[in-house]
């Protein structure tokens, strides 16, 4: 017998909401996650469910609300499972390294006096110790999925405010794991601080020690075996595969979920296939943590606002305020400058996700009682709403010395990452290795994209910095760093590849410099039109090196036959380019004299 259409409702009016609120509020600038958590209330029980219940509104309604948010809590719950996972792929050892007195010390320092400040306020509000250290450390947090997009449309993820905050946010996804152990540990003894603990946390570990060593010995061998097959269906079911069964089996092991996750993306972060997984993985994170911040929102009960709203805002008022202060004096005894000291501050005092994951996990697990959960979640939601106004008032905040920062200043940009190479080249074959050894020669640093697996693992072995993927993705090139190089070289000969791979290069960086392998004339001719700075086609380089080598042979002077053959090389680009690109061309040879 079929199904009824009730069956798939929540997932029909999930896919349904994505696909309105992610756009709209993209193009108005706003942050996803805060289209969510209020499209969550609008469409949750509290929201027209509560409405249709009073008959306030017709009972048809009650078809595009979730009126039983258990059905996609377990799929929700993946959302932050792939997050977690990100983050650990996008962990660099040498990102750390650079940053690591702002992220292991103002960092640790901004998480830890401020969950002592809000901790210590819970204990004196006749809070258990249990639920006191769970709301200090939670409510610590703050929102890198709202405040790093909030920096990078106004222009101030490269300043020096910019790249502080990032490295807090940085630290606090570091802490999520272990904050999600330990409210696993304290669900499951409820403020039992004894010898008992001893035997959770010791299996615990074991479970960690035995995903870590499984997953360096499995993980890289695996991929190594679907890439072989050649199939991108087998190597999206393979990126499936790791993160799903690194968070089952961390899920057996008595830990949570997203831990295992996240140690699967750390032991990736530094494989050849790191890219791709990323490209791969992203669309399914994006998705799920929607359906992940849906539920939160239509699981928040605002009435408690109208019922107790000093207890509420004040709450919500209060967490903005004691965070603001502690991460300002935490800033100043660091010796930022008052200016960075106070962007951070008021970038960082408002709550983020993974309070409202660590809270979920919490009341889940009993180690936190309901009623201040509820609290405490609705008083995170409402002060994530406030992100963008205190970006606004932190821009009035007047401007520093441009000695005041000039420490931070030399620290490497949230956005460099992954960019730091001038130039990219496409295909690390016989005729991208020379490419490579040429730039090599110049001192010209480089990162190399290959699709042939064995390729990549041979040179990645003596240390080539090479990813295995594929270029002809926007998102893998962006990925690459596209956006900051200088040039990208494409070597590879097949047409479609190569066009496809300057097309989304082209779009990406306007001001690239592209030289591109062709074919042929014909080949040249259609790279060109597509935004490339030089197609070298195979038969006339060949006909033009023939030529030389001839006339050399022949007797004729070298300076002459070098200027003969470089003068016919521009006759046959200017033949092949568009008029346009011509005088483009041209035009930037005349700037660079």
């Amino acid at each position: 017998m079929p199904e009824s259409p009730e069956h798939y409702k929540s997932i029909l009016l999930f896919l349904g909401t994505a696909a309105i609120v992610a756009p709209v509020f993209r193009r108005l600038k706003i942050s996803p996650v805060l289209g969510f958590l209020a499209a969550g209330f609008c469409l949750g029980p509290y929201g027209l469910g509560a409405l249709v219940a009073r008959g306030t509104l017709p009972g048809w309604v009650s078809h595009v609300t979730f009126d039983n948010l258990d059905e996609i809590a377990p799929v929700a719950e993946f959302g932050v499972v792939f997050l977690l996972f990100m983050i650990g792929l996008e962990l660099s050892f040498e990102r750390l390294l650079h940053l690591r007195r702002l992220v292991f010390g103002f960092g640790a320092a901004q998480v830890f006096v401020s969950a002592l400040a809000l901790g210590g306020i819970a204990l004196a509000l006749h809070h258990s110790l249990g639920s006191a250290v769970i709301l200090g450390l939670a409510l610590a947090m703050s929102s890198t999925a709202i405040v790093l997009p909030v920096l990078a449309d106004r222009k101030r993820l490269g300043t020096s405010a910019g790249r502080t905050i990032f490295s807090v946010l940085l630290f606090q996804d570091l802490m999520v794991a272990p904050l999600l152990f330990l409210v696993t540990i304290l669900g499951a003894h409820h403020d039992k601080f004894d010898s008992v603990l001893l035997y959770t946390v010791l299996p615990a570990c074991i479970g960690i020690a035995v995903v870590a060593l499984a997953g360096r010995l499995v993980l890289r061998p695996l991929f190594h075996f679907v890439v072989a097959a050649g199939s991108p269906e087998f190597f999206v079911a393979a990126c499936l595969l790791v993160v799903v069964g690194t968070a089952v089996i961390s899920a057996a092991s008595g830990l949570s979920m997203g831990l295992g996750a996240l140690i699967a993306g750390l032991l990736l972060a530094e494989t050849e296939y790191r890219r791709q997984i990323e490209v791969t993985i992203e669309p399914f994170q994006g998705l799920l943590l929607g359906l992940f911040f849906l539920s939160v929102g239509a699981s928040l009960d605002l009435s408690l606002i109208f019922s107790a709203p000093v207890r509420t805002l004040g709450l919500a008022a209060g967490v903005i305020a004691v965070k603001a202060v502690a991460v300002y004096v935490a800033g100043r005894l660091f010796r930022l400058s008052v200016r960075v000291a106070s962007e951070t501050a008021l970038m960082l005092a408002p709550g983020g996700e993974f309070a409202l994951v660590v809270i979920a996990s919490a009341l889940a697990s009993r180690a936190l009682g309901a009623q201040i959960g509820a609290d405490a979640l609705v008083a995170v939601t409402l002060s994530m709403f406030v992100i963008p106004p205190m970006a606004g008032l932190a821009a009035l905040l007047p401007r520093p010395k441009p000695e005041a920062d000039a420490d931070l200043e030399k620290l490497p940009a949230p956005l460099e990452e992954g960019a730091s190479a001038k130039a990219i080249i496409v295909g690390y074959g016989r005729v991208g290795q020379v490419v490579g050894d040429m730039l090599r020669a110049h001192a010209i640093d480089f990162l190399a994209i290959e699709t042939n697996a064995g390729l990549v693992k041979q040179f990645r072995s003596r240390g080539t910095d090479i990813y295995w993927g594929n270029a002809t993705q926007p998102e893998f090139l962006a990925r690459c760093g596209i956006a900051n190089a200088r040039a990208l070289i494409v070597t590879i000969g097949a047409v479609e590849g190569s066009e496809g791979i300057v097309a989304a290069a082209r779009q990406l960086n306007k001001d690239l410099t592209i030289v591109a392998r062709a074919r042929d004339a014909s080949h040249a001719r259609e790279l060109y039109e597509l935004g490339v700075t030089d197609a070298v086609p195979e038969t006339v380089e060949a006909s033009l090196q023939l030529s030389e080598a001839a006339l050399v042979d022949m007797g004729i002077p070298m300076g002459l036959v070098i200027a003969s053959i470089h003068d016919k090389r521009d006759e046959y680009r200017k033949a092949l380019q568009p008029a346009g690109a011509t005088k483009m061309r041209e035009f930037r040879a005349r700037r660079h004299r």
